[in-house]
């Protein structure tokens, strides 16, 4: 565990600095700001704090290849929780594409467990696969830097699209890594996985216009996220990512399409919405310090709604 490993440079913003906007739709940006204000003042005796929220809007009405989007601390580097597995699925899709992973039944059961069900261990298994590494015992020194760069595999692919602020090298866990796995993510866990509103903002807007790996392709990702807000469950301390998530916000008729991700400090859902009246939106929220609060990311998803009607 004392062996020193060179772990990659990331390009992190300053996560207390809101990021720039880009409000040509009058309204947007002023909708974002004041649901923030709103749900800051909604949760202050929750102790909600400025920097625990961050949210990026995109209005899809009418969109050109460019939509309008909005965002408040879109720019700053937050541990994703299970809202990574986007960006697993959307490079196993690339992989496939290019011929470096075989389309199998058990790689597309792997793929529907990760988003479906929000399931590790199939997630461990498309990382091993896109990356050409395995979990273990810890390795020697030049064999783990051997073993780091492949792991960046990912990272590479989404850097080169012009991503940044992002870290998609490490597998999640429930109950911390070992080995090998340990040593990588750091003493401190420095290096440990970390997205963007705006950057998981612009993946799902690409598979939603169907420009993310291929059009055939995009489809099938979406297909993966859809989600049923009426869908009736028991009560259980474990949320649910059809209803615990944007669901509980949306009026009848309206359509979802999601992946959320929550860990013991973060709560994030990243979401497609469609409603009766014609609008269609994409609304990231990553909130942190305050996973067991079920009611911060519907009161931010119902205070959109209102706005974009």
């Amino acid at each position: 565990m004392g062996m020193l490993i060179f772990l990659p440079a990331i390009s992190f913003a300053q996560p207390n600095q809101p990021p720039p906007s880009r409000p040509e739709r009058s309204g947007l940006q002023p909708l974002v700001d004041s649901t923030v204000k709103a749900a800051l003042e909604k949760f202050a005796e929750k102790k909600l704090q400025s920097n625990q929220l961050a949210v990026t809007l995109v209005d899809l009405r009418g969109v050109s290849e460019k939509p309008v989007s909005a965002s408040y601390r879109g720019d700053a580097p937050i541990y994703p929780a299970s809202v990574i597995k986007l960006f697993y699925l959307a490079a196993a899709h690339r992989w496939m594409e290019d011929g470096k992973l075989k389309d199998t039944e058990e790689l597309r059961r792997a793929m529907r467990h990760m988003i479906v069900d929000s399931g590790n261990d199939p997630t461990h298994y498309i990382v091993d696969l896109l990356t050409g590494t395995t979990g273990g015992p810890e390795l020697p020194e030049a064999e783990m830097k051997e073993w780091a760069d492949k792991r960046n595999a990912v990272n590479r692919y989404f850097t080169s699209l012009g991503y940044t602020g992002l870290n998609i090298n490490q597998k999640p866990w429930c109950e911390g890594p070992y080995g090998r796995e340990r040593v990588y993510v750091g003493k401190n866990f420095e290096n440990r996985n970390a997205l963007t509103t705006h950057a998981t903002a612009r993946l799902l807007t690409e598979i939603v216009q169907g420009r993310a790996v291929t059009a055939e392709r995009s489809k099938q990702m979406l297909k993966l996220m859809e989600r049923d807000p009426l869908k009736k469950i028991e009560p259980s301390s474990e949320p649910d990512q059809n209803v615990d998530f944007t669901g509980p916000a949306l009026p009848p008729g309206a359509k979802l399409w999601s992946k959320a991700g929550w860990t013991s400090t973060a709560r994030h859902d990243a979401a497609y919405v469609e409603l009766p009246d014609g609008a269609r939106f994409i609304l990231v929220t990553f909130t942190t310090g305050h996973a067991n609060n079920r009611d911060i990311i519907p009161f931010v998803a119902r205070n959109v709604i209102e706005g974009m009607k």
